[in-house]
């Protein structure tokens, strides 16, 4: 089959360069459309590398009249009038905010492009001042009220969020900056402001509850990312070249897909979506991988994981929140749940009208492993760079029922978690559970915790292909190996397995509570 030429806009965040360069787009102008002719405030949040800056340019050549841009997309079929507007156009992103004066620098460097085209008044000083006045001027010299596009408006909140003190200080300057919104109505034509978490406990939005939130508005739901009838309806040369790269058929191509990047849903009806990144990369590349996760986790996240305490198992869909639950963000709560789901680590899995609750969990298999693998760097970056934990040894002596190499192996794993991260958690069996659900998890194997039966509940099930291991853990210092060992047979934790034909093995274990260790292990 001759190679597709179509180009895909990897790393293209800028409408009129996408255009203009003949890259694959696909069309969300009716999106746009059913924006501009609506409210004239609004807030979207979505994960990074959703297509959140793409779509904020979209919106910028729009209001700039650039008609030429659009022939033979949606929307130039039901606009007819192309009026020209002042387009403020103000990025957070590119930059890191490791201090204040990294957000006074991004401030400056938007206003003075500003203020090179709208001039300057040097009775405003501060930066909310100068971007009234902006506005206003604006507004007077073009004839045309103003169209203000924020993109990553919380940036320098999340980089800050574990250190009180600056991201204090820069809450109260982007506080009084994003306020002028308000007052500026009169002057505003259109607001759309970008961001990943909707900062609805901490002042900036309740000094903007105008913005109409269509972050989990169902008719918006499709506004980022790739949907799955646009995926097989628009990209069927690109799937067939990955399927005949992969050496597999066509419909087995588009299952590897959905696996590894379908599942997002940002609203209680939605499309199944893509993570367009992820999808755009593996046609370029012709090879599924973990793209999205290659960019990098970011650090907000990572020094949340570290120290926050939550039970790992049930990100794989059994996290049941509400809706306000999941927009809860507050510094001092330290929940992790509001912004895995906001960042894209989480989803909605199902709703429940009656009940009024959402369930999350993990989208795909590239954001699950991705996350576990975040996780276990988090615990034993040393370890795993060193070499002297590996998760395809574990599995390759899993697989040849080599427990007593597997348990070596995972008391040396506890072994090198630094101290100060032992510290930061509760010294208790749902710690160990969660960091061995992880490590079975990554090494392939099928594992479960806390797995019911009629008597009560085993710590841990991993099952291979040929055999399934029952594990208990004790941590009080007066418990044994054999303890675990016995309260897998009073418990009945073996009767689910009874009829199955793989070979069952109990494994019970011992840990020191005060040192975080596995310490003693018995198998039978």
């Amino acid at each position: 089959m001759a190679s597709q030429v179509r180009k895909m806009p990897i790393g293209i965040q800028d409408f009129s360069e996408l255009r203009t360069g003949n890259f694959m787009y696909v069309d969300k102008t009716m999106y746009l459309h059913k924006l501009v002719t609506g409210v004239k405030q609004y807030f979207l949040g979505r994960p990074r590398r959703f297509g959140k800056s793409l779509f904020l340019t979209t919106l910028k050549y729009y209001f700039l009249g650039k008609k030429e841009l659009f022939d033979g997309l949606y929307i130039s079929n039901v606009e007819k009038n192309w009026t020209q507007h002042p387009v403020f156009h103000i990025e957070f992103v590119g930059e890191s905010y490791t201090s204040f004066d990294r957000l006074v620098q991004t401030l400056e460097a938007n206003l003075s492009n500003l203020e090179r085209e709208w001039g300057t008044d040097d009775f405003e000083k501060t930066p909310g001042a100068r971007f009234r006045g902006l506005i206003r001027r604006a507004a007077e010299k073009s004839g045309q009220k103003v169209v203000v596009l924020v993109d990553e408006y919380d940036k320098p909140l999340l980089e800050t969020m574990h250190d009180e003190e600056l991201n204090t200080q820069i809450r109260n300057e982007l506080k009084g900056f994003y306020g002028v919104l308000k007052g500026a109505d009169a002057d505003l034509k259109f607001v759309f402001l970008t961001g990943v978490t909707k900062f609805s406990k901490v002042s900036i939005f309740s000094d903007l509850n105008h913005l109409n939130d269509i972050s989990m508005d169902n008719q918006y739901s499709g506004i980022c990312g790739i949907s799955e009838s646009e995926l097989l309806n628009q990209f069927q040369p690109e799937i067939q070249e990955l399927a005949d790269n992969l050496k597999v058929s066509y419909d087995e191509a588009v299952a590897e897909l959905k696996k590894n990047y379908d599942g997002y849903h940002f609203s209680k009806q939605s499309e199944d979506m893509y993570n367009p990144f992820s999808v755009l990369n593996t046609f370029d590349k012709k090879d599924i991988a973990n793209y999205w996760f290659a960019t990098g986790t970011p650090t907000f996240l990572v020094k949340m994981l570290q120290n926050v305490d939550f039970e790992l198992p049930e990100l794989e869909g059994d996290i049941l929140v509400t809706a306000d639950e999941m927009y809860d963000y507050r510094a001092d709560n330290m929940n992790p749940v509001p912004v895995l789901y906001q960042s894209g680590y989480l989803t909605i899995k199902d709703y429940n009208l009656r009940k009024n609750f959402y369930t999350l969990g993990f989208p795909n298999e590239e954001v699950r492993y991705g996350f576990l693998n975040g996780i276990l760097s988090v615990y034993s970056k040393n370890a795993v760079e060193r070499g002297h934990f590996s998760l395809l040894k574990m599995d390759a002596a899993l697989e040849k029922g080599n427990v007593d190499l597997v348990m070596q192996m995972l008391q040396a794993f506890y072994a090198s978690i630094p101290y100060d991260l032992q510290e930061k958690k509760h010294k208790n069996e749902r710690y160990f559970q969660s960091l061995f659900y992880t490590i079975f998890s990554l090494a392939g194997q099928f594992v479960e915790t806390e797995v019911k039966s009629a008597k009560g509940r085993a710590d841990a099930i991993v099952k291979t292909a040929d055999a399934i291991f029952v594990f208990e853990f004790k941590m009080d210092e007066n418990a044994t190996a054999e303890d675990a060992l016995k309260q897998i047979d009073d418990k009945g934790y073996l009767i689910p397995y009874q009829t199955d034909e793989r070979k069952v093995v109990k494994i019970g274990a011992e840990f020191n509570q005060d040192k975080c260790e596995l310490t003693r292990w018995v198998i039978v």
